[in-house]
């Protein structure tokens, strides 16, 4: 089951024998290690696949968490998928095509977005360079 209202229901049902994943990034590094969720339902995971599967797979890992936190809210500030959609165009992993409703993200939103990105760029498959576009 996918369960996005908290990691203490994650660890109710877990308890009961339930197999639950979470269905939020933000929260998915506590809600393995410390509520025994199976895994996380992930948006972060299409952008960076190796780093979510070495913090839900390896050992409890919160300075990697904690890291990623604030690309994870990034990838949220608007409803999925306009902020993934945005990061990977302009990680140049897909055409820069949007259809209303759909637009990319503010350019103020791009350039902080960029500044993240930045930081895993080696941890994005295929991606050469970040551009604000």
């Amino acid at each position: 089951m996918k369960e996005c209202t908290g990691n203490k229901r994650i660890g109710n049902y877990v308890q009961q024998g339930v197999p639950c994943w979470s269905g939020n990034d933000d929260e998915a590094h506590d809600a393995r290690h410390n509520f025994g969720s199976a895994g996380v339902i992930s948006v972060t995971s299409n952008l960076i696949p190796g780093l979510m599967t070495r913090m839900m797979n390896g050992p409890a890992d919160p300075e990697l968490n904690a890291s990623l936190q604030q690309l994870i809210k990034w990838l949220f500030c608007e409803p999925n998928p306009i902020p993934l959609n945005t990061a990977l165009m302009m990680c140049g992993l897909v055409r820069p095509v949007f259809r209303l409703p759909y637009v990319p993200l503010s350019r103020v939103e791009r350039e902080q977005g960029a500044k993240l990105l930045e930081a895993v760029k080696d941890h994005i498959p295929g991606c050469q360079e970040i551009r604000v576009m």
